[in-house]
């Protein structure tokens, strides 16, 4: 339970952060080119709201809604989510939306989407400069990484290194190398040390979908003892120390962590003997496992045995750093949204459960600003796209407008707001409802 309320708490303040932001660069645009704002709302209040307020002298009343899927910012003279259409049936005032220039509304529509990218490359810049970078190189994996069945059918195997894809070096061991991986044509990699190519089919993400498998994985690293629980353990017992590097069980080779676990699960509560080497000395050990098949102690982590390389950045380094990082991290999201449609990607969409479970279960400010930053990229990508009710809909017609140099009649727009709304609540409860069934098939 206080998993799922640390999740829902980062969530809902992202996504608040986002909305803001996103809202406030309509609101902005709009006050330039005078343009009267009725409402500024964060999240919705069909029939009431939970606060509001209207500044003296305003003309825009601020507030929060009840509903929290969103916000909006009700511009005068706009056929918008509140279909006010008694408005529209007045005659045009000078401070509507519909009185200004093509030019204008074009900027005051896509206000929202420059603001939350903008958002998104401050985000990625202020943690850089505050945190740094830190990655993993990929020769420091030396054991190579670990394939899902679905990869290995194609010809990877457990310890090939990734080293190049469609001829590209890949120099890190990221989810933008797993990416130029999955959709290239070809990957090289380093197979005992000696250069492998392997064809890539262009399905490839289409079956990791299907067969809900992971590409790779870096999890094959040495079980090295990084501390023994106080108590009688069977480690402790037995007189294994910190920095013994066990590399056999019952005479069984153990190159990698997960190999050892694979026996011990296999070996709960019996007498096994380990093979360990303590300073460069091969040494054994007998002792009982727990009955969870358990040695009894703590295990370096891959970091701890792989260290990650780190980039410090001051001010005027982290700002160049950020923006490539957050342009890379659209281009990446727009390659990876492709795959959307098709069978297994509509299949894998998610909702506010996917979206939540993308934050860390203990509060991590680290986390939640990259993350933050993500969803960011995200909101701007998807309301740019070209469906009616959202910002990328209206900056449609805006240009068919300019191409055509006549505006679509009001009816029209009326009756796209209305489809469109339709769309995104369709997408919303399929995208949710995927959510629902994921849960209980677990």
């Amino acid at each position: 339970m206080e998993t799922f309320l640390i999740k829902a708490l980062q969530l809902i303040l992202s996504l608040s952060i986002l909305v803001i932001v996103h809202e406030f660069g309509h609101f902005i645009f709009a006050r330039l080119f005078k343009v009267r704002v009725e409402k500024f709302y964060l999240f919705f209040d069909p029939w009431f709201s939970l606060f509001k307020f209207k500044p003296k002298n305003s003309d825009t009343e601020y507030g929060i809604g009840w509903l929290p899927l969103g916000g909006y910012c009700k511009i005068s003279g706009m056929i918008d989510e509140s279909m006010d259409k008694e408005q529209m049936s007045q005659p045009a005032q000078p401070y509507e939306f519909r009185s200004k220039t093509a030019g204008q509304r074009l900027l005051i529509m896509i206000g929202g989407v420059l603001f939350n990218f903008l958002l998104a490359l401050f985000i990625y810049s202020m943690v850089l400069l505050t945190w740094g970078e830190s990655y993993m190189p990929m020769k420091n994996l030396k054991m190579g990484l670990s394939y899902s069945e679905t990869v290995k059918q194609v010809g990877f195997q457990d310890g090939d290194i990734l080293y190049k894809a469609d001829g590209e070096v890949l120099e890190r061991y990221n989810q933008d190398a797993i990416r130029k991986t999955v959709n290239a044509s070809t990957v090289t990699v380093l197979r005992d040390g000696v250069e492998t190519v392997i064809p890539v089919p262009e399905d490839m993400m289409q079956r990791l979908m299907r067969d809900k498998a992971f590409f790779a994985s870096a999890d094959r690293f040495p079980m090295v003892i990084a501390g023994l629980p106080e108590g009688d353990t069977p480690a402790r017992t037995a007189g294994l120390n910190v920095n013994d590097s066990i590399v056999s069980l019952n005479g069984q080779p153990v190159v990698t962590f997960l190999e050892a676990s694979a026996i011990l699960e296999q070996s709960k509560e019996k007498e096994i003997e380990v093979g360990f080497y303590r300073d460069g000395v091969l040494q054994s050990a007998t002792l009982t496992t727990t009955a969870e098949g358990k040695l009894g102690v703590q295990v370096k982590s891959l970091n701890d045995i792989y260290p990650l390389s780190k980039k410090e950045f001051n001010l005027l380094g982290s700002i160049p750093a950020g923006i490539n990082l957050g342009v890379n991290t659209l281009k990446g999201y727009v390659t990876d949204m492709k795959h959307i449609f098709s069978k297994e990607g509509a299949a894998s969409l998610g909702g506010f459960g996917t979206i939540g479970n993308m934050f860390p279960a203990k509060w991590n400010w680290r986390s939640f600003w990259q993350q933050t930053a993500f969803l960011s990229i995200i909101l701007a990508f998807m309301n740019i796209l070209p469906i009616p009710a959202l910002d990328g809909g209206h900056v449609m017609f805006l240009l068919y407008e300019v191409v055509a140099r006549r505006k679509p009649s009001d009816k029209f727009l009326e009756y796209a707001q209305i489809t469109g709304m339709f769309i995104l609540l369709g997408l919303l409860l399929y995208a949710n409802g995927n959510d629902i069934l994921r849960m209980f098939s677990n």
